[in-house]
């Protein structure tokens, strides 16, 4: 997953900037509820942004163990049919 996720704080920065932009009249003086809305917008689109990484490389997880899981099967197997009758 390299460079995939380094781009998600990226967003949330501008999530933060887009926040202040449709707020910024609404806000007016009160820079804590400004301030809370960009935090709660950035966090929001990095978590997002997390969230779809993980889900778009989960099967190529998912296919890398099951490769794993079935050599290491089928080498105890070969060891298994190698060393003769277990009687």
């Amino acid at each position: 997953m390299p460079g995939t996720r380094s781009e998600c704080p990226l967003l949330g920065r501008y999530q933060a900037l887009q926040a202040k932009a449709a707020l910024g009249n609404l806000a007016g003086s009160d820079g804590a509820a400004l301030a809370f809305a960009q935090e709660v917008q950035a966090r929001d689109a990095v978590a997002e942004c997390l969230a779809a990484t993980t889900t778009l490389w989960l099967p190529l997880y998912g296919v890398g163990v099951a490769v794993l899981v079935g050599a290491g099967a089928w080498f105890r197997d070969r060891a298994r049919a190698r060393s003769g009758p277990a009687g």
